[in-house]
């Protein structure tokens, strides 16, 4: 993990904020987006973040058990059993309808402290997955503040098309907005303050200023990658550039390079014989490790500043690498980097591999297992 690669992409995430009193969130759920929770949220702390939030309370745990006190929102729900922790660790909860809010509230009766515990109300303005509806916001907001235990610290939606270009995508995300901003507005007018307004995610926060509020969430950008449609050459062509750089290589380490007769057959199911004679380099990584057995063939990897092909089925923990024969470039125990940054030695990065294999660099780069060292340099 490159964290100057990290601090860099921070910055140009705050150049993007138009206000300075914009709080900024950033996501470390799925254990920072792969590259290490603990790592990606003291490193932006340092760099202004005031905010973090993660998807489960394991998470939340984590990152309390590892010394980090700042708020810490959890964007997904969680379970009765599990709001326990979700109180003693002070982990800050979305709720949108009446029984989860009443469960909670039991929940920081029972194992809060004299202090109200602070949510954030989920508004559902189009995404379809948590949230009470807009027209429902204010009496939502009501059953927070009139319950015992419980006080508003804030409002937020999601957007589902803020990463799109399209003018249907365009006017899909000015309808969420607007549906938030008259859902904010209707609980102001129910005489309850509703708290830090926030409604950005990374597509938004860099492409659409005006929904900034009190406070954006960066998730994929923070780690050098870009959302959807919204990439480095749709700022470019907009005159405001955007240049992220990737936080993850992946590397692994060629560990045996064994002499191939032209005919012979390479892993499981026999899927690649060697056309002439060659030499196969051995990596110890594989499908358990997040190297998914759908990457080949068509993956490669880069060993000495050259790319070189996978081939054949890539197995649970190993897979094999068709160098040529004779090649004087390629050793064993060299360094083998199948995508990161340029100063990592790779020739490509997750989203390159994501465009060939028919998905996107979150799903890349979270699908890296823990049984792969996380390095920090």
């Amino acid at each position: 993990m490159y964290r100057d690669n990290l601090r860099h992409n921070l910055g140009v995430i705050r150049s993007f904020i138009k206000r300075p009193q914009t709080k900024l969130c950033i996501a470390v759920k799925a254990d920072g987006y792969g590259c290490g929770a603990v790592f990606t949220a003291r490193t932006a702390l340092e760099c202004g973040a005031s905010y973090l939030a993660v998807a489960t309370v394991d998470e939340g745990i984590e990152l309390r058990e590892n010394g980090i006190t700042c708020p810490v929102l959890m964007l997904s729900l969680c379970t009765k059993d599990e709001m326990e922790a979700v109180i003693k660790y002070n982990i800050t909860p979305f709720v949108f309808d009446r029984e989860y809010i009443g469960a909670f509230d039991k929940a920081a009766g029972r194992f809060g402290g004299a202090a109200a515990f602070p949510v954030h109300l989920a508004v559902d303005t189009g995404m379809g997955r948590i949230g009470c509806l807009p027209e429902e916001a204010a009496e939502t907001a009501l059953l927070v503040t009139r319950s015992e235990h419980l006080s508003l610290g804030g409002v937020c939606t999601h957007c589902s098309s803020a990463d799109g270009t399209t003018d249907a995508d365009r006017a899909y995300t000015k309808m969420q907005f607007d549906a938030f901003v008259s859902a904010v507005d209707a609980i102001k007018a129910a005489g309850i303050e509703p708290g830090i307004c926030h409604c950005a995610a990374s597509a938004a926060l860099l492409d659409h200023p005006e929904m900034q509020l009190d406070m954006v969430r960066s998730g994929i950008i923070t780690y050098g990658y870009y959302a959807g449609q919204i990439d480095r050459e749709y700022f470019a062509a907009k005159g405001t550039p955007c240049e992220l750089e990737p936080v993850m290589a992946l590397e692994s380490e060629v560990v045996a390079i064994r002499p191939f007769k032209a005919g012979k057959c390479v892993s499981y199911g026999r899927t690649w014989t060697a056309e002439r004679d060659t030499d196969i380099a051995v990596l110890p990584i594989g499908y358990a490790d997040g190297l998914l057995r759908r990457f080949s063939p068509g993956l490669t990897v880069a060993i000495s500043g050259k790319s070189y092909p996978v081939v054949g089925r890539i197995c649970m923990d190993q897979c094999m690498v068709d160098i040529g024969k004779n090649n004087s470039c390629v050793h064993r125990w060299d360094k083998a980097v199948f995508f990161g940054p340029a100063n990592s030695g790779a020739l490509q990065d997750a989203e390159d591999i994501a465009k060939r294999t028919g998905t996107i660099s979150y799903e890349i780069m979270t699908g890296i297992t823990k049984r792969v060292p996380r390095v920090i340099v």
